[in-house]
Protein backbone atom coordinates (compact mmCIF):
# COMPACT_ATOMS: atom_id res chain seq x y z
CA UNK A 1 0.00 0.00 0.00
CA UNK A 2 1.42 2.88 -0.87
CA UNK A 3 1.55 5.91 1.70
CA UNK A 4 1.42 9.33 0.56
CA UNK A 5 3.30 11.77 3.22
CA UNK A 6 3.45 15.32 4.47
CA UNK A 7 5.94 17.67 3.09
CA UNK A 8 7.46 20.07 5.61
CA UNK A 9 11.08 22.25 5.54
CA UNK A 10 11.53 20.77 1.91
CA UNK A 11 11.25 17.44 2.20
CA UNK A 12 9.35 14.48 2.60
CA UNK A 13 8.01 14.03 6.51
CA UNK A 14 6.56 10.28 7.61
CA UNK A 15 4.11 11.59 10.57
CA UNK A 16 4.10 9.56 13.83
CA UNK A 17 0.58 10.04 14.39
CA UNK A 18 -0.80 6.72 13.55
CA UNK A 19 -3.66 7.88 11.61
CA UNK A 20 -4.46 7.57 8.01
CA UNK A 21 -7.37 7.97 5.53
CA UNK A 22 -7.44 6.35 2.28
CA UNK A 23 -7.39 7.38 -0.90
CA UNK A 24 -9.50 5.58 -3.64
CA UNK A 25 -9.40 5.52 -7.07
CA UNK A 26 -13.52 6.34 -8.05
CA UNK A 27 -12.94 4.84 -11.65
CA UNK A 28 -12.76 1.32 -9.85
CA UNK A 29 -13.83 2.26 -6.00
CA UNK A 30 -10.51 0.33 -4.91
CA UNK A 31 -8.17 1.65 -2.36
CA UNK A 32 -5.27 2.81 -4.24
CA UNK A 33 -3.27 4.72 -1.50
CA UNK A 34 -3.15 6.12 2.63
CA UNK A 35 -2.22 9.35 3.26
CA UNK A 36 -1.49 10.51 6.53
CA UNK A 37 -3.72 12.63 8.61
CA UNK A 38 -1.25 15.23 11.03
CA UNK A 39 -1.04 15.59 14.91
CA UNK A 40 -1.52 19.20 16.21
CA UNK A 41 2.59 18.50 16.83
CA UNK A 42 3.18 17.78 13.40
CA UNK A 43 1.10 20.92 12.15
CA UNK A 44 3.04 23.14 14.50
CA UNK A 45 6.31 21.60 13.19
CA UNK A 46 5.71 22.78 9.97
CA UNK A 47 4.49 26.19 11.51
CA UNK A 48 7.68 26.36 12.78
CA UNK A 49 9.67 25.40 9.70
CA UNK A 50 7.84 28.34 7.35
CA UNK A 51 8.16 30.23 10.76
CA UNK A 52 12.15 30.01 10.25
CA UNK A 53 11.88 30.76 7.00
CA UNK A 54 9.92 33.75 6.69
CA UNK A 55 13.20 36.24 7.25
CA UNK A 56 15.13 35.31 4.68
CA UNK A 57 12.30 34.62 1.79
CA UNK A 58 10.14 38.07 2.95
CA UNK A 59 13.57 40.00 2.83
CA UNK A 60 14.28 38.53 -0.59
CA UNK A 61 13.68 41.19 -3.22
CA UNK A 62 10.69 40.76 -5.13
CA UNK A 63 12.41 40.41 -8.48
CA UNK A 64 13.85 37.07 -7.52
CA UNK A 65 10.79 36.35 -5.71
CA UNK A 66 8.95 36.55 -8.74
CA UNK A 67 11.80 34.40 -10.52
CA UNK A 68 10.99 31.82 -8.67
CA UNK A 69 7.36 31.74 -9.58
CA UNK A 70 8.29 32.06 -13.53
CA UNK A 71 10.44 28.97 -13.15
CA UNK A 72 7.86 26.66 -10.93
CA UNK A 73 5.46 28.05 -13.87
CA UNK A 74 7.57 26.64 -16.62
CA UNK A 75 8.18 23.01 -14.01
CA UNK A 76 4.40 23.03 -13.84
CA UNK A 77 3.83 23.29 -17.43
CA UNK A 78 6.54 21.01 -18.04
CA UNK A 79 4.83 18.18 -16.41
CA UNK A 80 1.63 18.92 -17.12
CA UNK A 81 0.29 15.38 -18.36
CA UNK A 82 2.18 13.90 -14.95
CA UNK A 83 0.20 16.36 -12.80
CA UNK A 84 -3.24 16.06 -14.81
CA UNK A 85 -3.03 12.20 -14.80
CA UNK A 86 -2.43 11.81 -10.84
CA UNK A 87 -4.92 14.46 -10.44
CA UNK A 88 -7.81 12.25 -12.01
CA UNK A 89 -7.01 8.70 -10.69
CA UNK A 90 -7.61 10.56 -7.22
CA UNK A 91 -10.66 12.64 -7.91
CA UNK A 92 -11.84 10.93 -10.89
CA UNK A 93 -11.99 13.88 -13.58
CA UNK A 94 -11.13 13.42 -16.71
CA UNK A 95 -7.85 14.10 -17.95
CA UNK A 96 -8.86 17.10 -20.21
CA UNK A 97 -10.65 18.26 -16.88
CA UNK A 98 -7.54 18.09 -14.54
CA UNK A 99 -5.16 19.80 -16.95
CA UNK A 100 -8.27 22.78 -17.22
CA UNK A 101 -7.53 22.35 -13.01
CA UNK A 102 -3.95 22.82 -13.29
CA UNK A 103 -4.17 25.91 -16.14
CA UNK A 104 -6.71 27.56 -14.32
CA UNK A 105 -4.05 27.98 -11.41
CA UNK A 106 -0.95 28.54 -13.40
CA UNK A 107 -2.88 31.71 -14.67
CA UNK A 108 -2.57 33.16 -11.04
CA UNK A 109 0.76 31.90 -11.12
CA UNK A 110 1.05 34.27 -13.95
CA UNK A 111 0.01 36.75 -12.50
CA UNK A 112 2.17 36.23 -9.45
CA UNK A 113 5.10 36.51 -11.82
CA UNK A 114 4.26 40.71 -11.89
CA UNK A 115 3.94 40.49 -7.94
CA UNK A 116 6.87 43.77 -8.32
CA UNK A 117 4.55 45.76 -9.76
CA UNK A 118 1.67 44.71 -7.75
CA UNK A 119 3.44 45.12 -4.58
CA UNK A 120 4.22 48.87 -5.16
CA UNK A 121 3.11 51.67 -2.78
CA UNK A 122 1.65 54.80 -2.74
CA UNK A 123 4.24 58.35 -2.63
CA UNK A 124 2.88 61.97 -1.81
CA UNK A 125 5.43 64.21 -1.84
CA UNK A 126 4.89 67.24 -0.01
CA UNK A 127 1.57 66.16 1.91
CA UNK A 128 2.60 69.01 4.24
CA UNK A 129 5.77 71.44 4.83
CA UNK A 130 8.65 69.32 4.68
CA UNK A 131 6.27 66.39 4.82
CA UNK A 132 6.12 63.31 2.49
CA UNK A 133 3.50 60.25 3.30
CA UNK A 134 4.17 57.15 1.59
CA UNK A 135 2.80 53.47 2.11
CA UNK A 136 3.94 49.67 1.69
CA UNK A 137 2.53 46.45 1.79
CA UNK A 138 4.54 44.41 3.56
CA UNK A 139 3.90 40.37 4.12
CA UNK A 140 1.78 38.87 6.95
CA UNK A 141 4.26 35.63 8.03
CA UNK A 142 3.20 32.31 7.90
CA UNK A 143 0.01 31.89 6.15
CA UNK A 144 -2.21 29.09 5.46
CA UNK A 145 -4.72 27.18 2.87
CA UNK A 146 -7.61 24.77 3.50
CA UNK A 147 -8.29 23.65 0.31
CA UNK A 148 -11.30 21.10 -1.13
CA UNK A 149 -11.50 17.79 -3.51
CA UNK A 150 -12.99 19.33 -6.57
CA UNK A 151 -9.95 21.62 -7.77
CA UNK A 152 -6.78 19.77 -5.97
CA UNK A 153 -4.67 22.15 -8.11
CA UNK A 154 -5.69 25.37 -9.08
CA UNK A 155 -7.04 26.13 -5.82
CA UNK A 156 -4.15 25.52 -3.99
CA UNK A 157 -2.21 27.66 -6.54
CA UNK A 158 -4.82 30.19 -5.80
CA UNK A 159 -4.08 30.74 -2.53
CA UNK A 160 0.12 29.71 -2.33
CA UNK A 161 0.94 31.67 -5.59
CA UNK A 162 0.26 35.48 -4.69
CA UNK A 163 0.89 34.17 -0.91
CA UNK A 164 4.63 33.52 -1.10
CA UNK A 165 5.00 36.01 -4.33
CA UNK A 166 4.31 38.97 -1.40
CA UNK A 167 7.05 37.25 0.92
CA UNK A 168 4.67 35.08 3.34
CA UNK A 169 5.27 31.25 3.72
CA UNK A 170 2.86 28.60 3.44
CA UNK A 171 0.90 25.98 4.80
CA UNK A 172 -1.04 24.07 3.15
CA UNK A 173 -3.82 21.74 4.22
CA UNK A 174 -5.08 20.17 0.93
CA UNK A 175 -8.42 17.53 0.71
CA UNK A 176 -7.32 14.11 2.10
CA UNK A 177 -9.60 12.78 -0.96
CA UNK A 178 -7.02 13.67 -3.12
CA UNK A 179 -4.02 14.40 -1.90
CA UNK A 180 -1.22 13.83 -3.79
CA UNK A 181 -0.88 16.59 -7.03
CA UNK A 182 -0.25 19.64 -4.14
CA UNK A 183 2.56 17.26 -2.29
CA UNK A 184 3.60 17.28 -5.88
CA UNK A 185 3.49 20.89 -6.84
CA UNK A 186 5.32 21.73 -3.19
CA UNK A 187 8.24 19.23 -4.40
CA UNK A 188 8.20 21.58 -7.82
CA UNK A 189 7.89 24.83 -5.96
CA UNK A 190 11.24 23.86 -4.39
CA UNK A 191 12.82 22.57 -7.19
CA UNK A 192 12.00 26.31 -8.79
CA UNK A 193 13.97 27.67 -6.23
CA UNK A 194 11.84 28.71 -2.99
CA UNK A 195 13.82 27.62 0.01
CA UNK A 196 12.51 25.29 2.09
CA UNK A 197 10.05 26.28 4.38
CA UNK A 198 8.07 28.23 2.43
CA UNK A 199 5.53 26.20 0.95
CA UNK A 200 4.55 22.79 3.18
CA UNK A 201 1.68 20.87 2.79
CA UNK A 202 0.43 19.40 5.51
CA UNK A 203 -2.90 16.29 5.06
CA UNK A 204 -5.30 15.98 7.83
CA UNK A 205 -8.91 16.20 9.04
CA UNK A 206 -10.99 18.59 11.41
CA UNK A 207 -7.96 18.18 13.70
CA UNK A 208 -5.55 19.78 11.28
CA UNK A 209 -7.65 22.44 10.40
CA UNK A 210 -8.15 23.32 14.22
CA UNK A 211 -4.67 23.45 14.68
CA UNK A 212 -4.23 26.09 11.88
CA UNK A 213 -7.23 28.13 13.35
CA UNK A 214 -5.54 28.23 16.61
CA UNK A 215 -1.77 28.46 16.29
CA UNK A 216 -0.44 31.75 16.93
CA UNK A 217 2.02 32.08 14.20
CA UNK A 218 -0.49 31.63 11.55
CA UNK A 219 -1.89 34.84 10.33
CA UNK A 220 -4.10 33.96 8.08
CA UNK A 221 -6.02 31.54 6.36
CA UNK A 222 -7.96 30.54 3.30
CA UNK A 223 -10.61 28.63 3.01
CA UNK A 224 -12.67 26.90 0.32
CA UNK A 225 -15.60 24.13 1.05
CA UNK A 226 -18.68 23.78 2.31
CA UNK A 227 -20.75 27.22 3.86
CA UNK A 228 -21.45 25.33 7.47
CA UNK A 229 -17.60 24.26 7.49
CA UNK A 230 -16.84 28.03 5.71
CA UNK A 231 -18.62 29.74 8.68
CA UNK A 232 -16.90 27.59 11.18
CA UNK A 233 -13.50 28.46 9.55
CA UNK A 234 -14.51 31.95 9.70
CA UNK A 235 -15.84 32.66 13.06
CA UNK A 236 -13.10 30.62 14.59
CA UNK A 237 -10.50 31.94 13.12
CA UNK A 238 -11.26 35.45 13.35
CA UNK A 239 -12.04 34.83 17.32
CA UNK A 240 -8.37 33.59 17.31
CA UNK A 241 -7.30 36.49 15.71
CA UNK A 242 -6.39 35.85 11.73
CA UNK A 243 -7.26 37.29 8.97
CA UNK A 244 -10.00 34.76 6.95
CA UNK A 245 -11.69 34.55 3.89
CA UNK A 246 -13.90 31.68 3.41
CA UNK A 247 -15.89 30.47 0.33
CA UNK A 248 -18.52 28.27 0.92
CA UNK A 249 -21.58 26.79 -1.63
CA UNK A 250 -23.58 27.52 -4.51
CA UNK A 251 -26.26 27.30 -6.35
CA UNK A 252 -26.02 29.03 -9.72
CA UNK A 253 -28.71 29.80 -11.84
CA UNK A 254 -28.71 29.71 -15.52
CA UNK A 255 -31.34 32.69 -16.86
CA UNK A 256 -32.40 31.63 -20.38
CA UNK A 257 -34.29 34.48 -22.24
CA UNK A 258 -36.65 33.43 -24.83
CA UNK A 259 -34.07 35.39 -27.45
CA UNK A 260 -31.32 33.45 -26.21
CA UNK A 261 -29.59 31.16 -28.99
CA UNK A 262 -30.93 28.06 -27.84
CA UNK A 263 -27.97 26.15 -29.65
CA UNK A 264 -25.79 27.83 -27.88
CA UNK A 265 -27.19 27.26 -24.04
CA UNK A 266 -27.31 23.78 -24.71
CA UNK A 267 -24.23 23.10 -25.44
CA UNK A 268 -23.14 25.86 -22.31
CA UNK A 269 -25.68 23.72 -20.10
CA UNK A 270 -24.47 20.40 -20.94
CA UNK A 271 -20.66 20.91 -20.16
CA UNK A 272 -21.43 23.62 -17.05
CA UNK A 273 -24.46 21.16 -15.16
CA UNK A 274 -22.60 17.68 -16.38
CA UNK A 275 -19.18 18.65 -16.63
CA UNK A 276 -16.26 17.48 -14.19
CA UNK A 277 -19.84 15.39 -12.86
CA UNK A 278 -21.09 18.27 -11.29
CA UNK A 279 -18.48 18.78 -8.45
CA UNK A 280 -17.75 22.45 -9.40
CA UNK A 281 -18.39 25.48 -7.42
CA UNK A 282 -19.25 27.36 -10.60
CA UNK A 283 -21.22 24.55 -11.88
CA UNK A 284 -24.79 25.40 -13.18
CA UNK A 285 -27.04 23.24 -11.52
CA UNK A 286 -30.21 25.17 -12.10
CA UNK A 287 -31.16 26.50 -15.22
CA UNK A 288 -34.49 29.15 -15.20
CA UNK A 289 -36.22 29.84 -18.72
CA UNK A 290 -38.29 32.77 -19.15
CA UNK A 291 -41.74 31.81 -20.31
CA UNK A 292 -43.67 28.47 -21.26
CA UNK A 293 -42.27 27.84 -24.83
CA UNK A 294 -38.83 28.47 -23.96
CA UNK A 295 -39.00 26.01 -20.99
CA UNK A 296 -40.76 23.30 -23.32
CA UNK A 297 -37.78 23.69 -25.73
CA UNK A 298 -35.22 23.40 -23.17
CA UNK A 299 -36.64 20.46 -21.70
CA UNK A 300 -37.19 18.76 -24.85
CA UNK A 301 -33.31 19.62 -26.14
CA UNK A 302 -32.14 18.59 -22.96
CA UNK A 303 -33.58 15.11 -23.08
CA UNK A 304 -32.14 15.04 -26.57
CA UNK A 305 -28.87 16.10 -25.45
CA UNK A 306 -28.24 13.93 -22.34
CA UNK A 307 -28.19 10.59 -24.40
CA UNK A 308 -25.33 11.81 -26.51
CA UNK A 309 -23.29 12.56 -23.46
CA UNK A 310 -20.10 9.93 -22.40
CA UNK A 311 -19.42 8.90 -18.71
CA UNK A 312 -16.33 6.94 -18.63
CA UNK A 313 -13.07 6.32 -16.72
CA UNK A 314 -11.55 9.39 -16.07
CA UNK A 315 -8.51 7.69 -18.54
CA UNK A 316 -11.46 7.96 -21.41
CA UNK A 317 -10.37 10.80 -23.95
CA UNK A 318 -13.85 10.23 -25.28
CA UNK A 319 -15.53 11.12 -22.20
CA UNK A 320 -17.59 13.85 -21.10
CA UNK A 321 -17.14 13.30 -17.38
CA UNK A 322 -16.01 10.82 -15.21
CA UNK A 323 -16.91 9.16 -11.47
CA UNK A 324 -17.65 11.25 -7.97
CA UNK A 325 -14.49 11.15 -5.63
CA UNK A 326 -15.89 8.67 -3.39
CA UNK A 327 -18.47 6.30 -2.76
CA UNK A 328 -19.91 8.63 0.37
CA UNK A 329 -20.45 11.53 -2.29
CA UNK A 330 -22.16 9.35 -4.59
CA UNK A 331 -24.78 8.15 -1.94
CA UNK A 332 -24.95 11.65 -1.13
CA UNK A 333 -26.22 12.94 -4.60
CA UNK A 334 -28.37 10.10 -5.22
CA UNK A 335 -29.88 11.28 -1.94
CA UNK A 336 -30.87 14.43 -3.23
CA UNK A 337 -31.93 12.82 -6.72
CA UNK A 338 -34.37 10.91 -3.99
CA UNK A 339 -35.17 13.91 -2.25
CA UNK A 340 -36.17 15.80 -5.45
CA UNK A 341 -38.70 13.36 -6.22
CA UNK A 342 -40.08 13.40 -2.57
CA UNK A 343 -40.03 17.26 -3.06
CA UNK A 344 -42.54 16.18 -5.88
CA UNK A 345 -40.25 17.17 -8.72
CA UNK A 346 -40.52 15.82 -11.96
CA UNK A 347 -37.30 13.33 -12.80
CA UNK A 348 -36.78 13.61 -16.75
CA UNK A 349 -33.97 11.60 -16.41
CA UNK A 350 -32.92 9.85 -13.97
CA UNK A 351 -29.00 8.89 -13.49
CA UNK A 352 -29.32 7.03 -10.40
CA UNK A 353 -28.12 3.03 -10.55
CA UNK A 354 -25.72 4.14 -13.66
CA UNK A 355 -23.27 1.18 -14.04
CA UNK A 356 -19.91 1.37 -16.82
CA UNK A 357 -19.27 -2.37 -17.84
CA UNK A 358 -16.01 -3.28 -16.26
CA UNK A 359 -15.73 -0.33 -13.86
CA UNK A 360 -19.39 -1.88 -12.04
CA UNK A 361 -17.25 -0.85 -8.13
CA UNK A 362 -16.67 2.62 -9.56
CA UNK A 363 -18.50 5.95 -8.31
CA UNK A 364 -20.12 7.02 -11.50
CA UNK A 365 -23.38 8.25 -11.28
CA UNK A 366 -25.76 9.58 -14.72
CA UNK A 367 -26.86 12.59 -15.45
CA UNK A 368 -30.12 13.41 -14.53
CA UNK A 369 -32.42 15.82 -15.43
CA UNK A 370 -35.20 17.79 -13.18
CA UNK A 371 -38.31 19.83 -14.32
CA UNK A 372 -40.41 21.33 -12.51
CA UNK A 373 -38.88 22.37 -9.32
CA UNK A 374 -39.80 25.41 -7.02
CA UNK A 375 -38.24 27.25 -4.90
CA UNK A 376 -39.61 25.44 -1.92
CA UNK A 377 -38.19 21.92 -2.38
CA UNK A 378 -35.27 21.24 0.01
CA UNK A 379 -33.29 20.05 -3.32
CA UNK A 380 -33.43 23.35 -4.94
CA UNK A 381 -32.28 24.94 -1.43
CA UNK A 382 -29.03 23.34 -1.01
CA UNK A 383 -26.12 22.11 -2.95
CA UNK A 384 -26.18 19.14 -5.09
CA UNK A 385 -22.53 18.91 -5.99
CA UNK A 386 -23.22 16.39 -8.95
CA UNK A 387 -24.18 15.75 -12.54
CA UNK A 388 -27.61 16.94 -11.65
CA UNK A 389 -29.86 19.77 -13.82
CA UNK A 390 -32.71 21.61 -12.24
CA UNK A 391 -35.23 23.04 -14.60
CA UNK A 392 -37.09 26.08 -12.36
CA UNK A 393 -39.40 27.78 -14.69
CA UNK A 394 -40.21 31.46 -14.53
CA UNK A 395 -42.93 33.32 -16.16
CA UNK A 396 -41.11 36.62 -16.17
CA UNK A 397 -37.82 38.65 -16.61
CA UNK A 398 -38.66 40.03 -13.16
CA UNK A 399 -39.30 36.66 -11.29
CA UNK A 400 -36.16 35.00 -12.95
CA UNK A 401 -33.91 37.57 -11.55
CA UNK A 402 -35.55 37.15 -8.33
CA UNK A 403 -35.00 33.83 -7.78
CA UNK A 404 -30.89 33.74 -7.69
CA UNK A 405 -31.27 37.02 -5.96
CA UNK A 406 -33.12 35.76 -3.36
CA UNK A 407 -31.37 32.05 -2.77
CA UNK A 408 -29.33 31.81 0.42
CA UNK A 409 -25.83 31.15 -1.99
CA UNK A 410 -24.29 33.67 -3.96
CA UNK A 411 -21.92 32.69 -5.81
CA UNK A 412 -22.14 32.46 -9.15
CA UNK A 413 -25.14 33.51 -12.02
CA UNK A 414 -25.42 33.54 -16.02
CA UNK A 415 -27.72 35.09 -18.23
CA UNK A 416 -28.43 33.39 -21.88
CA UNK A 417 -29.64 36.47 -24.26
CA UNK A 418 -29.16 38.76 -27.10
CA UNK A 419 -30.77 41.60 -25.54
CA UNK A 420 -27.83 43.95 -24.40
CA UNK A 421 -30.27 46.13 -22.58
CA UNK A 422 -31.86 43.35 -20.56
CA UNK A 423 -28.16 41.89 -19.92
CA UNK A 424 -26.47 44.97 -18.47
CA UNK A 425 -29.99 45.38 -15.87
CA UNK A 426 -29.89 41.80 -15.00
CA UNK A 427 -26.12 41.64 -14.33
CA UNK A 428 -26.39 45.56 -12.14
CA UNK A 429 -29.63 44.24 -10.46
CA UNK A 430 -28.72 40.33 -9.34
CA UNK A 431 -28.15 39.85 -5.81
CA UNK A 432 -24.77 37.30 -6.47
CA UNK A 433 -20.91 38.20 -6.38
CA UNK A 434 -20.34 36.59 -9.97
CA UNK A 435 -22.27 37.19 -13.38
CA UNK A 436 -21.63 35.54 -16.89
CA UNK A 437 -23.22 37.32 -19.74
CA UNK A 438 -23.89 33.80 -22.35
CA UNK A 439 -20.66 32.66 -20.07
CA UNK A 440 -21.89 29.42 -18.69
CA UNK A 441 -19.45 29.49 -16.21
CA UNK A 442 -18.06 33.25 -15.02
CA UNK A 443 -14.85 32.51 -13.31
CA UNK A 444 -12.93 35.65 -13.56
CA UNK A 445 -9.23 35.31 -15.04
CA UNK A 446 -6.82 35.60 -12.54
CA UNK A 447 -5.82 39.24 -12.81
CA UNK A 448 -9.57 40.05 -11.93
CA UNK A 449 -11.11 38.21 -8.49
CA UNK A 450 -13.16 35.82 -7.46
CA UNK A 451 -15.50 35.89 -4.91
CA UNK A 452 -19.82 35.45 -3.83
CA UNK A 453 -21.90 36.96 -1.43
CA UNK A 454 -24.20 35.83 0.84
CA UNK A 455 -23.46 32.60 1.95
CA UNK A 456 -21.14 31.71 -0.56
CA UNK A 457 -18.53 33.83 1.11
CA UNK A 458 -17.55 34.94 4.81
CA UNK A 459 -15.11 37.43 5.18
CA UNK A 460 -14.59 40.89 3.16
CA UNK A 461 -11.92 40.00 0.43
CA UNK A 462 -11.74 37.84 -2.49
CA UNK A 463 -9.25 35.19 -4.25
CA UNK A 464 -6.27 36.41 -6.33
CA UNK A 465 -5.70 39.35 -8.28
CA UNK A 466 -5.13 42.58 -6.62
CA UNK A 467 -7.62 41.28 -4.14
CA UNK A 468 -5.49 38.45 -2.80
CA UNK A 469 -2.34 41.01 -3.02
CA UNK A 470 -3.94 42.99 -0.37
CA UNK A 471 -5.42 40.21 1.66
CA UNK A 472 -1.95 38.58 2.31
CA UNK A 473 -0.35 41.86 3.45
CA UNK A 474 -0.54 44.31 5.53
CA UNK A 475 -0.60 47.92 4.47
CA UNK A 476 2.29 50.32 6.59
CA UNK A 477 1.96 53.68 5.77
CA UNK A 478 5.20 56.73 6.72
CA UNK A 479 4.71 60.48 7.43
CA UNK A 480 8.29 61.32 7.18
CA UNK A 481 9.75 64.55 8.10
CA UNK A 482 13.36 65.82 7.72
CA UNK A 483 13.78 69.17 9.14
CA UNK A 484 16.70 71.55 8.17
CA UNK A 485 17.83 73.11 11.56
CA UNK A 486 19.16 76.25 9.69
CA UNK A 487 15.98 76.90 8.17
CA UNK A 488 13.62 76.44 11.61
CA UNK A 489 13.36 78.17 14.76
CA UNK A 490 15.44 76.05 17.64
CA UNK A 491 12.53 76.74 20.08
CA UNK A 492 10.22 74.79 17.09
CA UNK A 493 8.09 71.75 18.52
CA UNK A 494 6.70 69.31 16.31
CA UNK A 495 2.82 69.29 16.00
CA UNK A 496 0.60 67.08 14.04
CA UNK A 497 0.99 67.59 10.38
CA UNK A 498 -2.35 69.36 8.81
CA UNK A 499 -3.15 70.75 5.56
CA UNK A 500 -3.71 74.33 7.07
Amino acid sequence: MRDIHHFIDGVSFTGSSGRFADVFNPNTGEVQARVQLASVAEMDRAVQAAQNAFEGWSSTNPQRRARVMFEFKRLVEANMTELAELLSSEHGKVVADSKGDIQRGLEVIEFACGIPHALKGEYTWGAGPGIDVYSMRQPLGVVSGITPFNFPAMIPMWMFGVAIAVGNTFILKPSERDPSVPVRLAELMMEAGAPAGVLNVVHGNKQAVDAILTHPLVHAVSFVGSSDIAHYVYQTGAANHKRVQAMGGAKNHGIVLPDADMDQVIKDLSGAAYGSAGERCMALPVVVPVGKKTADELRERMVAEIPTMRVGVSTDAGAHYGPVVTAQHKARVEGWIDQGVKDGAELVVDGRGFSLQGHERGYFIGPSLFDHVTPEMESYKEEIFGPVLQIVRAASFEEALSLPSKHQYGNGVAIFTQNGRAARDFAARVNVGMVGINVPIPVPVAYHTFGGWKRSAFGDTNQHGMEGVRFWTKTKTVTARWPDSELEHADSSFVIPTMG
